[in-house]
């Protein structure tokens, strides 16, 4: 049996990190500012070249980009300026703020903590103004770095077992988790944040990639042990978690690719010293594929959508396409931040029905296929929804409609589900992102792990951008899992809770 399919290993990591009343107490753990993780990698020994910052504005509008895809057709190959664009909206630094121990870099997506351990890398043919290679991109300069010359597109479409989009790929851009950035704050749960901070990483990604009339799509299954030998990571400290091909080339890309050994280049320590939680590396090790034929047959797996009985169900009622506001994707992605507090203000029912209309419709990946399920299942705690009764629903996507559960203000119940904090108590509506975390371990192995958490922060980043497209705010929080599970039982029983969205108004501080 592959170490992907004893899937006892995933299983264990969840339960190990589960957030409860008591665990949350009970832990000791404290932020030690002297020793907090650089928030880039850096290079130090290589030279940067220099991305274009001035962007041709699509004019797409933000909630047409999440919601629609670009088919592969006709040749589409990026040159240096759209990679530019594609970047600083997913990973660029969009603002900073100051304060007595240093500065933060706030990044065009959304990040647990702010810490940004994902870093991105692109694999390239020859493109219009970049030669072919393999660059890490630095967000601090807005630059690339060469890490390797030639064209290794061959060896990610071996690595992918003949994806077709990789294959095609004029450009591949390849995503990556860095433990130590991100388990400073939250310890072994950081495994977790790897999908949430990837998927809204990719939210903004693929919607730029839309803007651009580029395909794009998420790539889960290749053997990780080549892809992290390309990229020359240390394994205990930072992992390749997905990738994403970009464009579309008329031939394949060719099977040979320069040879590749270790680059041996020198890199700032991320801090002082680093805490291993070997937990998580554990889970990340038990979800490798091995080989071309293992790869091959986890992305021939199939989840059929499930039909689910539905009582007085309501149906979306969204904002009609030529009402939406036209703000475009790139306006949108430097207006969105993380709402700090929620005013009780009411959103309307139109604007709920388009959130959760446009940013569900799925997304392209290689675990998606047409009749293939969303991994992860909604569920709602309704505080202020002008016509929308305040209590708790179950979203059915395939049918458009919000099912209720529960009548009633659960205003008290959401504060404390989430994590006891005030926004989700405050927010106009929580969504859940719940899955049958059996189910996808089934059917996926470990690896299904993977993908149920990057999916619900994909989800959850197209969320972000269509909340701040109607003119309203949202932030991604964690919670108590079981409790999470109860609240919403007998229809969640058996179900795991994967992310948190919280959508509301701001509340306007008077200064």
């Amino acid at each position: 049996m592959s170490v992907n399919r004893n899937t006892a290993t995933a299983a264990h990591y969840h339960e190990s990190t589960k957030h409860s009343p008591m665990s949350v107490r009970a832990n000791a753990h404290y932020l030690d500012f002297s020793n907090q993780p650089l928030p880039f990698k850096i290079y130090s020994t290589l030279e940067p070249i220099m991305l274009p910052r001035e962007f041709r504005q699509t004019g797409v509008a933000a909630l047409s980009a999440i919601a629609e895809t670009v088919r592969p057709g006709g040749v589409a190959i990026p040159d240096i300026a759209a990679l530019a664009q594609i970047l600083y909206f997913s990973a660029g630094i969009t603002r900073t703020r100051k304060y007595p121990g240093g500065e933060i870099y706030f990044r065009a997506a959304s990040n647990t903590g702010a810490l940004y351990e994902i870093e991105l890398y692109v694999v390239c043919g020859d493109l219009p103004g970049l030669g072919a290679g393999l660059y890490h991109f630095s967000p601090a300069e807005f630059a690339l770095r060469k890490l390797r010359a030639g064209d290794f597109r061959g060896m990610l479409t071996a690595t992918t077992a003949d994806e077709e989009s990789t294959t095609y790929a004029p450009a591949t851009i390849i995503c990556t988790g860095t433990y130590w950035r991100n388990a400073w704050k939250y310890q072994a749960r950081t495994y977790r944040h790897f999908g949430w901070d990837n998927g809204t990483l990719l939210a903004n990604m693929l919607a730029i990639a839309t803007a651009r009339n580029l395909p794009s799509r998420v790539t889960m299954g290749f053997v990780d042990a080549e892809v992290n030998r390309l990229l020359d990571l240390d394994t205990d400290r930072e992992v390749a978690f997905c990738m994403v091909p970009i464009g579309r080339e008329r031939e394949p890309a060719s099977p040979k690719s320069s040879s590749i050994g270790p680059l041996n280049l020198e890199m700032l320590p991320l801090s002082r010293s680093e805490t291993d939680y070997p937990l998580m590396r554990e889970a990340h090790a038990a979800s490798s594929l091995v080989t071309a034929s293992e790869v091959r047959a986890w992305r021939e797996c199939r989840t059929p959508e499930a039909e689910i009985a539905a009582r007085g169900a309501s149906s979306l009622a969204p904002i009609d396409d030529g009402d939406i506001p036209r703000d475009s994707i790139e306006r949108i992605v430097l207006r969105r931040g993380s709402t700090r507090q929620f005013s009780h203000e009411p959103i309307t029912y139109a604007q709920l029905s388009t959130v959760l209309e446009r940013s569900s419709r799925g997304f392209p990946a290689d675990f998606h296929h047409p009749t293939h399920a969303v991994l992860n299942e909604m569920y709602l705690i309704v505080n202020a929804v002008e016509g929308l009764a305040p209590g708790s629903y179950y979203f059915h996507r395939q049918r458009r409609e919000l099912e209720p559960l529960k009548k009633g203000n659960f205003r008290a119940e959401a504060r404390f589900l989430g994590l006891e904090q005030d926004l989700p108590g405050d927010a106009a509506t929580n969504i859940f992102f719940m899955t049958d975390l059996d189910k996808a371990l089934e059917t996926y192995g470990n690896r299904g792990y993977r993908a149920v958490q990057l999916e619900s922060g994909v989800l959850g980043g197209k969320m972000y951008l269509a909340s701040y497209a109607l003119g309203f705010g949202a932030t991604g929080l964690t919670f108590y899992d079981d409790d999470v599970t109860n609240f919403f039982s007998p229809h969640a029983a058996g179900k795991s809770a994967i992310f948190l969205m919280c959508l509301g108004k701001k509340l306007k501080v008077a200064k």
